[in-house]
């Protein structure tokens, strides 16, 4: 097997010699392996393209019987040659000429998968040192606002507990900065997604039920309920909690005026693997903004809307993307919204899990 480049013939592989490397002016294959198709020479010695080539007078072998295939890829490019050849002159018959063709597809086929692996290895490494580089950045720029915001809220603080002449205006500030800090810790978060995960089995009831404690208060004020259907999933426990932690925290937040959020969790089995639903009855996403609030630092602009960073669904989505998966948003059958995330799963999920009992926490 040949690779020709403009200057060189490199034997990646050779039976009965040793592989080695030649300029191509020496190579035989060079001469014809652009011709676009198979060639056969039964006597080189007497062939008017061979017969004063120095692999056939002696001057570096002596060859007679000579046949080569081009290694092309579907595409067209010409890679180099597979040949095969005899001091001896010799027929090759039609059976052997296709075999030959054959071998010489089969050799492009896996020449071609080395290349897409060497390159999928190498968009590997560039993504894993990118994911690095923007974690790290983003650490560092969280820890230069961390300070100054944390002083800005103390201060404000201060000023509001000393009946401060300006306790309007600091109040002002004071959330202001809140929200800044806020949006600093959902930067860093969005940052750290992805790179290595630590996929196990993970109850959804308990990754639910967490989340409900870390968000009591915020669960209590609204009245909200939230259902929880068990299920075991395949996932890295942390991300699949900062993903339903958002789904569940932003259903709140959108609810409708006057209607206490009703919250269900649900997950199934698919044929690609595992679909997790969380759905809503909140205020919704219009069907042509679906798409673009999942990008970072974009947010809907509508009435009585809480602020945000507009990075929860930009999360959401990078943590489905580092699993594999992919994220869905429609309606739910009530309106609100649902949220749909395919995970893909190495071992096939029992389905008798997606009926099994539903668990409901109120936070009223």
């Amino acid at each position: 097997m040949n690779i020709i480049t403009e200057d060189e013939q490199h034997q990646i592989a050779a039976r009965g010699i040793d592989p080695g490397v030649c300029s191509r002016e020496v190579s035989m294959c060079s001469r014809v392996f652009l011709s676009g198709g198979t060639t056969v020479v039964p006597d080189a010695s007497r062939d008017p393209m061979f017969r004063d080539h120095p692999c056939v007078t002696g001057q570096i072998a002596a060859i007679r019987f000579y046949a080569s295939v081009p290694l092309t890829t579907a595409n067209g490019f010409v890679l180099g040659s597979l040949c095969v050849f005899s001091p001896e002159p010799a027929e090759l018959s039609a059976e052997k000429k296709t075999a030959l063709e054959i071998i010489a597809s089969q050799v492009v086929s896996v020449l071609e998968l080395q290349h897409h692996a060497r390159m999928l290895a190498r968009s590997l490494e560039e993504a894993r040192n990118s994911n690095g580089l923007l974690e790290s950045f983003a650490g560092r720029i969280s820890h230069d606002l961390r300070n100054p915001l944390t002083s800005i809220i103390g201060f404000t603080e201060l000023g509001e507990l000393q009946h401060d002449s300006n306790a309007e205006e600091l109040r002002i500030i004071g959330r202001t900065s809140r929200r800044m800090l806020a949006m600093v810790d959902d930067i860093l978060s969005f940052s750290s997604i992805g790179g290595t995960l630590r996929v196990l089995p993970v109850s959804l009831r308990a990754v639910v039920r967490d989340i409900e404690e870390d968000l009591a208060l915020c669960l209590k004020e609204a009245g909200a309920e939230v259902d929880v259907a068990d299920f075991a999933l395949q996932a890295d426990a942390g991300q699949l909690r900062v993903l339903l932690q958002n789904l569940i925290h932003n259903a709140v937040a959108y609810c409708r005026p006057g209607v206490p959020p009703r919250i269900l969790v649900t997950a199934s089995a698919v044929p690609d693997g595992v679909e997790l639903r969380v759905t809503d009855n909140g205020k919704g996403i219009p069907a042509q903004e679906r798409d673009h609030v999942t990008e970072p630092l974009v947010r809907l602009h509508r009435e009585d809307d809480p602020p945000g960073s507009g990075l929860g669904l930009a999360t959401c989505l990078r943590i489905a993307k580092a699993h594999g998966g992919r994220l869905e948003i429609g309606s739910g059958p009530v309106g609100g919204t649902t949220v749909s995330v395919m995970l893909p799963t190495s071992a096939e999920a029992d389905p008798a899990q997606a009926t099994s009992t539903v668990a409901r926490v109120s936070r009223n």
